[in-house]
């Protein structure tokens, strides 16, 4: 009986395997540059966590969970543009949801407070949210959250997760001094 030995492959097709490979990752490693959120409690676990809280809880609260106030981001603006249609969105939040919500609860004062805060620094980095105002994407959530009658404002803080993802995701600075060329 003959031992089977192991088949190799040819050191040529492993030089190309390796090239192959090589330069697939190098081809993407542009493309995934370090973020740099433009407000701190983007990235601030306790921040997150009050908007999981307040957000589960009006969710328990909602009548209709099908409906979203909540538009998907527009396509083709740039990260800064989208950003910043959402800190208009954010001011809405702040002066017509949470302004009328207790805040008998820490995660509403932690949320009102750490909203409060991404709004000053978007502002300081430059989006002017009257700009916004007008802005297709501001004006349907503006309809349908009006359209919810007495119920608006527990729809709306059901989705303020949503809104925060949002800007997690756009209210982002590339950090290129840390990218590979």
């Amino acid at each position: 009986m003959v031992a089977s030995t192991p088949r190799r492959l040819p050191r040529p097709a492993v030089a190309l395997l390796a090239v192959s490979l090589l330069i697939g990752w190098s081809e993407l490693a542009p493309v995934h540059l370090p973020h740099k959120a433009l407000s701190p409690p983007l990235d601030d676990e306790q921040t997150h966590k009050a908007v999981e809280e307040v957000a589960n809880q009006a969710q328990l609260e909602q009548d209709d969970p099908s409906v979203r106030l909540m538009p998907h981001p527009p396509a083709g603006p740039d990260n800064l543009e989208i950003c910043c249609l959402h800190a208009n969105i954010l001011d809405f939040y702040l002066l017509n949801v949470l302004s009328h919500h207790s805040t008998d609860n820490q995660h509403t004062r932690r949320l009102r407070s750490d909203l409060s805060r991404i709004s000053h620094d978007l502002e300081a980095h430059g989006c002017n949210i009257t700009r916004y105002h007008d802005h297709q994407h501001a004006v349907k959530f503006r309809q349908r959250y009006f359209e919810h009658g007495q119920h608006r404002r527990t729809k709306a803080l059901g989705e303020v997760d949503i809104l925060f993802y949002y800007l997690q995701d756009y209210c982002v600075q590339s950090d290129v001094s840390t990218a590979t060329p």
